[in-house]
């Protein structure tokens, strides 16, 4: 009897929203890249119960972008290959792991999975919230005018959980300097949407 192959895949996809929850406004709403070696590795040791892989941590830069005298902003590309990937200029890290000793606010910084049964996706909503007292040394006021400002932000990405504090990159994205002063709340809602993708038998 001739043995058949089950032939599938799987599909990565992720999208943020930087607003204002107060205020309502809008700051980023785009989707990001993808670190497909590092979400391999992170998808295996997660399903193989190897203690770390899972999503622990959102990093934010200020390295993602440059503006000229002009006011013309050169957006560069998000690094998604080589395990050692990282973010331009990483100057701040937030836990997310809502199951973290390390995680100051587990209500409002959190990771929650939805699925609709039926479907072939699962969704990962990343939450995080920059209160107004946070980072420590940011502005008072939404102002600056030095883009490459540490707490300029125009990247981030998601990390995961390594015991020796190296977590990986396993997501990126660049978008238009937005600044975090006390004035204002930021929150990110992250989404991670992982599907399988049936290829048949043969």
């Amino acid at each position: 009897m001739e043995q058949k192959t089950d032939y599938s895949g799987i599909h990565v996809e992720g999208h943020i929203k930087i607003h204002n929850p107060e205020s309502g406004e809008v700051f980023i709403n785009k989707r990001n890249a993808i670190h497909y070696e590092n979400m391999s590795i992170a998808l295996a040791e997660s399903l193989g119960n190897a203690g770390q892989g899972f999503i622990y941590e959102m990093a934010f830069g200020n390295g993602g972008t440059s503006v000229d005298p002009t006011g013309i902003i050169t957006y560069l590309t998000p690094n998604s290959t080589g395990t050692n990937a990282s973010l331009y200029n990483q100057t701040y890290t937030k836990v997310v792991d809502d199951q973290s000793v390390n995680n100051t606010d587990p209500t409002r910084n959190k990771i929650e999975t939805r699925h609709l049964s039926g479907t072939n996706y699962t969704d990962i909503l990343v939450s995080c919230l920059l209160d107004y007292g946070e980072p420590d040394g940011q502005a008072a006021y939404d102002t600056a005018a030095n883009a490459e400002d540490q707490f300029v932000f125009d990247e981030l990405g998601l990390k995961s959980y390594s015991p020796t504090g190296d977590g990986k990159l396993i997501t990126h994205v660049i978008f238009h300097p937005v600044q975090k002063s006390l004035n204002r709340l930021i929150q990110i809602d992250y989404t991670v949407r992982v599907q399988s993708l049936s290829g048949g038998n043969i």
